[in-house]
């Protein structure tokens, strides 16, 4: 076969195959647009595991009408201009694939209006078509709508779990932004019924009862401040732990975040779990948030085509603060002898 140049269409499809692998990935580029956008307000739905619907409404900043187009354009961004600016990387989102990726495997709709703007504007593409710009009425933020997802790659259907299964998957990594950002009110509803709410704030344990319920609330230790002489220059963990007397049968409720962005690290799984010692059960394992404050120049974060993970310039450095944190927090819980 000779070579030749790949159609617009089918290679937005092969992007998109690369950052959009399942419905959880969707509602992931979202949320995070919405929490870059500085929204306070973060409502999530979805229908049939996100196969049928999802929708991320917030009330940020909004897009101006003029930009939508290029919001739905691959690798246009409003949060970097150059490669050099990841070095100091305050936002969450930075490819300008999102949105692109989205459209290119559904139907799309952008529904936004930037603060003071008389009217808003919408945006419909769907499976790689050319976008549609309308006028409408003013709602402040923006709401995006993904409907009868990868109907035009069926093959990626087949790789998908259960709607029941998707859904708990999108269920996790919202209750997990949820947990991590107190101080915005989420909401998530599931074909119709409220999986969980919280209120947006600031309250940390309140925030985890109402996404992990009153049992893990109850239970859950604060990371508090540490000695200035246990302290790791330039790395800060906050965020909380469950007590040894709450634990899982799997890891999934023990999550990280760097600079505000939600990753996925063995080597820090290993090491929170390593505080605990002879505290758990053989099989069982302990929830919690994490937060790690760091400069962007000391972690890469362009290292994964869906974000989900990094590299530390000094990973031991890391690994160090964040046990000292939860070593700190185990040592407060009562009636906890830790070796």
């Amino acid at each position: 076969m000779p070579i030749q140049r790949l159609s617009e269409q089918t290679i937005g499809k092969i992007a998109a195959g690369e950052v959009i692998e399942r419905p959880v990935s969707i509602v992931k580029e979202l949320l995070e647009n919405a929490i870059d956008s500085g929204a306070t307000q973060i409502q999530i739905g979805i229908r049939e595991g996100g196969l049928r619907e999802i929708r991320v409404t917030d009330n940020g900043g909004g897009i101006p009408a003029d930009e939508l187009p290029l919001a739905v354009e691959r690798h246009a961004t409003s949060k970097l201009q150059t490669f050099d600016d990841l070095a100091s990387m305050q936002s969450l989102g930075f490819r300008g694939e999102a949105l692109s990726s989205i459209a290119a495997v559904s139907r799309l709709q952008i529904r936004s209006t930037i603060p003071g703007a008389s009217s808003g504007a919408m945006l419909t593409a769907a499976y790689g078509s050319d976008p549609a710009i309308e006028r409408a009425a003013p709602r402040p933020g923006t709401t995006v709508t993904v409907n009868d997802l990868f109907q035009n790659v069926p093959a990626r259907l087949k790789f998908l779990r259960q709607p029941s299964s998707e859904a708990s998957l999108i269920n996790r990594t919202v209750s997990a932004y949820a947990a991590n950002r107190p101080d915005i009110a989420f909401s998530l509803t599931t074909d119709g019924r409220q999986a969980f709410a919280t209120d947006g704030r600031g309250e940390p344990i309140a925030t985890a009862t109402a996404v992990f319920g009153v049992e893990v609330g109850k239970s859950a230790l604060i990371l508090p401040s540490l000695d200035p002489s246990a302290v790791v220059p330039g790395i800060e963990a906050t965020g909380w732990v469950s007590a040894p007397a709450i634990t899982r049968s799997h890891r999934q409720q023990l999550h990280f975040f760097v600079n505000g962005r939600l990753i996925q690290h063995r080597t820090l799984s290993f090491v929170v779990e390593e505080c605990y010692h002879t505290l758990l059960m053989v099989g069982r394992h302990p929830l919690g948030v994490i937060s790690i404050a760091i400069d962007p120049a000391e972690v890469d974060v362009n290292v994964h085509p869906t974000k989900a993970e990094v590299k530390f310039v000094d990973e031991r450095s890391v690994a160090r603060a964040v046990r000292r944190a939860v070593h700190a927090a185990l040592a407060g819980a009562p009636g906890e002898d830790i070796p």
